[in-house]
């Protein structure tokens, strides 16, 4: 068994409430050794520090998610920026992002908030956890030139997009979508990236990989998508879990964590 890292679960969602204390122990026996639980929404950010605090494997960011930009608030932001000052723990500013795929979200509004997010995260000098879809173009034109660094999750975009983020200092997050046999654009990205630029992730409840199709996904399935990407790329899995997991500690700054 190796040590992995799953740096997208949403462990706090009450679809977990029955069952929250066993999927971690079942994650921590498969060797998932960290998880990082980003917010989504103001309402929930308390409830989030309070559920880290119960369990030394998890980690937690602080974001406003664009599919719930309609319930987001001026005073969300506020509430943001006085958690960071007072953070205890929190890993990065996410999940942020934008999704124009769904065309229901407030365009003007996503932008508004994601950029006011970007500026905490440079004054705080946090990494990001990005959500994007069908944005990838206006999600790098508001990074600019900056390095927040951060992680993309669920990255699904082309190899050209994808060098672009790793320039300015981000890591690409993959899970269940590469256990799909039918994913081949997906499978020949992770063949062509660099090991150095890649970050495990299940997105639990959500992505659940091609075994577990349908089902509630969990940070327990993570080696099932270790293994996916290990049989796409030239390393062994040995190699690609322990790079991830470097990966996912630089880039989230978790030695602080891992040594105190």
């Amino acid at each position: 068994m190796v040590d992995i890292i799953d740096t997208h679960c949403h462990l706090d969602f009450a679809i977990f409430d029955k069952d929250r204390d066993q999927v971690i122990n079942n994650a921590k026996r498969n060797g998932v050794c960290k998880l990082i639980i980003p917010g989504v929404r103001g309402a929930t950010w308390l409830a989030l520090r309070s559920l880290v605090s119960s369990h030394h494997c998890l980690h937690y960011a602080l974001g406003l998610h664009p599919y719930f930009i309609d319930e987001h608030r001026l005073q969300d932001l506020v509430l943001l920026k006085d958690l960071l000052i007072n953070r205890r723990g929190a890993v990065a500013i996410g999940e942020i992002g934008l999704d124009f795929f769904d065309k229901s979200l407030d365009r003007a509004k996503q932008i508004s908030m994601f950029s006011q997010q970007l500026d905490l995260a440079a004054e705080f000098q946090l990494p990001v956890i990005l959500h994007v879809r069908k944005a990838h173009d206006d999600v790098l034109k508001l990074l600019g030139s900056h390095k927040y660094g951060g992680i993309v999750h669920g990255f699904s975009g082309g190899i050209d997009i994808a060098k672009r983020y790793l320039n300015l200092g981000f890591k690409l997050g993959f899970g269940g979508m590469t256990s799909y046999p039918h994913s081949r654009k997906l499978h020949d990205l992770v063949r062509k990236l660099p090991l150095d630029g890649i970050v495990l992730e299940t997105d639990a409840p959500d992505m659940s990989g091609y075994k577990y199709r349908g089902q509630r996904n969990s940070p327990e399935f993570l080696p099932i998508y270790l293994d996916a990407i290990a049989d796409l790329r030239p390393e062994n899995l040995q190699r690609i879990a322990e790079q991830t997991c470097r990966n996912t500690i630089d880039v989230l700054a978790l030695e602080t964590f891992l040594t105190n």
